[in-house]
């Protein structure tokens, strides 16, 4: 049974994703990508996220719903900050559906997650975006978000994870 969360919007609720839900949480993955221009990199199929989100529960998706309609999606999960000494989570996707931007509902998506973060005991929520995405980054500064400008990302996937994993010897 879906436990719904209401919202200072009155016809929008949120709740927690159940494995009924891979379908729409792919299909808003793909939404994501579409708007970033990065839809070639989708690999997520039904089982890949089914296994990793309802089996082995290694992220948590909550759904936004604007009159019994979901519009928009928020993936997160735990990571670890040493210098802090807790958890923190870190928003993998957030989505809203264009038609509904602009009408508060990202601010609520944040807040929820923000509230959620205080309530497990983390010390920060935090997420990248893309440099490009100028109405995010201003959403984002308007919301109190700092933007980490000493940083710099750095990944290791396919081959080359392949090839570094192979240095490693017993």
């Amino acid at each position: 049974m879906k436990s719904i969360i209401d919202t200072e919007l009155s016809d929008f609720k949120l709740r927690f994703a159940e494995l009924s839900d891979v379908s729409l949480i792919l299909g808003f993955i793909k939404e994501l990508a579409e708007y970033e221009k990065m839809s070639h990199d989708v690999v997520a199929t039904e089982e890949t996220l089914r296994e990793s989100l309802f089996e082995r529960k290694i992220a948590e998706v909550i759904i936004g719903e604007f009159q019994n309609q979901p519009v928009c999606f928020a993936l997160f999960f735990y990571n670890f900050s040493t210098f802090l000494g807790k958890p923190g989570i870190y928003l993998e996707d957030l989505f809203v559906k264009p038609e509904m931007r602009r009408k508060g509902i990202g601010k609520i998506m944040l807040s929820f997650l923000a509230k959620l973060a205080i309530e497990r005991k983390c010390g920060r929520l935090e997420w990248w975006c893309l440099d490009w995405n100028e109405p995010s980054i201003e959403f984002y500064k308007y919301l109190g978000a700092m933007p980490m400008d000493d940083w710099t990302v750095y990944r290791v996937s396919d081959d080359e994870l392949n090839k570094l994993a192979s240095k490693f010897n017993q």
